[in-house]
């Protein structure tokens, strides 16, 4: 499954609506990784492949990319401060946001022992 575009219309519909909602609320059913990223940032452009490789490897994590140039209310909301900034969403706990471009082994680490895990 390719990575998903999402705006912020999308966003309040698939994964929480932030207008209507003070608690978070994951609408998914398969846990998400969203990356904040822009186009003309190096490190997002070193870490874009490897998402697109783990959206192929695992199929039931949903992996969205939000460019904070075009959505900046998202990037607003989740006080985006440096890109890449990735987002993890479990469907049954809190998310953890994480900035930087991470290394493929730790992208896979958090989604077998976080997002995929039983607990969960």
């Amino acid at each position: 499954m390719p990575t998903v575009k999402l705006t912020a219309q999308k966003f309040k519909e698939e994964v929480f609506d932030y207008t209507t909602e003070t608690e978070w609320n994951y609408k998914g059913e398969k846990p998400a990784i969203i990356d904040f990223y822009a186009d003309w940032c190096g490190p997002c452009k070193m870490v874009a492949p490897i998402l697109e490789e783990l959206s192929d490897e695992y199929p039931d994590v949903i992996i969205y990319k939000v460019d904070t140039e075009v959505e900046r209310e998202l990037a607003a909301v989740f006080q985006i401060r440096s890109i890449p900034s990735i987002l993890f969403i479990p469907v049954a706990q809190q998310p953890m946001m994480q900035a930087g471009a991470l290394p493929k082994h730790v992208l896979e680490d958090v989604i077998q022992n976080t997002l995929l895990s039983p607990a969960s």
